[in-house]
């Protein structure tokens, strides 16, 4: 009878370890799904994107080499309604995390979900956008990098390209809340600086061009801020400023790659890098977005356009960090 019984506890616990392991097998999540949203292509918005999966792959790689990352990629082409169906899609897939590219793909996914962890990035100001209560602890599912730029120092270097003193220029699409912030710093900088000012806004791809022939002749350079609209019509901003012999600053690197002169700012490549370490943490350390703080980019630089800057008659060369 003994061993009867002994025989038998041996089986259960047995049969307990191997459940067990069987849980613990299971629990191992092997496979991630991550929904990307984008409100449209342009030179900033898809390096971001570029930088965030070659790091996270770089991350699960070098930490976790047997998961794998499934990417479900939506770009609205600057389509409000694309948009809100995609970002319902993306809600409706139960995607382990959501990353949304610009301010416009971010308030689309956090109004369809409370509940899917989100991560943000070129999003000028969360707390503004209605996405975190604050930037220490956003206390929503939702975290993210701020593409902020130091929007004093890029007037700043503006004024060092003039070459006589008309207003500057700043040309921006007011249905944009992160270009309406910057517009603000920018004029508050004029006024302390004593700068003349002429501001002109615009709503569509349509309206650059002439907007620009209308402020040839009477600006003495264009500030152009992080802006979807501006950044999609770097080539015609880049043509017609160069037939003005206009200086140009922007925003982001990106945008003067395409167009402009020169900047001083931010690496989007890089911030889509910083926000996948961000989101590595998410999805493998089991971090919540609630109480992961908003990140500013690590990095600013200057670049100069030199084709661009020669075009116009400035020495590249001379052309220094504010």
């Amino acid at each position: 009878m003994k061993k009867t019984l002994v025989g038998l506890l041996t089986a259960a616990m047995a049969v307990l370890i191997l459940a067990g392991c069987s849980n613990n097998s299971a629990s191992k999540k092997e496979t991630y799904n991550v929904g990307i949203l984008q409100i449209v292509p342009h030179g900033s918005l898809d390096a971001a994107r570029k930088g965030f999966k070659e790091e996270l792959n770089k991350e699960i790689k070098d930490h976790k080499e047997s998961i794998k990352i499934n990417y479900n990629y939506q770009n609205a082409q600057g389509d409000q309604s694309n948009l809100n169906s995609m970002a319902q899609q993306l809600t409706q897939k139960k995607n382990d995390l959501i990353l949304g590219i610009a301010t416009p793909s971010a308030q689309a996914l956090a109004k369809k979900t409370k509940t899917t962890p989100i991560v943000v990035t070129t999003v000028t100001n969360l707390k503004s956008a209605g996405l975190v209560k604050n930037d220490r602890k956003p206390e929503t599912n939702v975290t993210g990098t701020k593409d902020l730029g130091p929007v004093d120092e890029q007037i700043k270097l503006l004024t060092t390209l003039t070459k006589n003193d008309k207003p500057i220029g700043v040309m921006y699409n007011s249905s944009e809340e992160n270009s309406v912030l910057q517009v603000k710093m920018v004029k508050k900088y004029a006024k302390n600086h004593h700068l003349k000012l002429n501001i002109v806004s615009v709503t569509s791809t349509n309206d650059v061009a002439s907007a620009l022939s209308g402020m040839a002749g009477k600006v003495s350079g264009i500030y152009l801020p992080t802006d979807n609209l501006m950044a999609s019509s770097m080539k015609t901003i880049g043509k017609k400023a160069r037939e003005a012999k206009l200086p140009v600053v922007t925003g982001s690197i990106e945008m003067a790659e395409d167009g402009g002169t020169a900047t001083y700012g931010i690496n989007y490549h890089d911030l889509g890098k910083q926000t996948a370490k961000m989101a590595y943490k998410i999805l493998i350390d089991k971090k919540k977005p609630q109480e992961m703080p908003v990140e500013t980019s690590h990095t600013l630089r200057l670049y100069v356009n030199k084709e661009n800057a020669k075009a116009i008659g400035i020495n590249p060369d001379q052309i220094k960090k504010p």
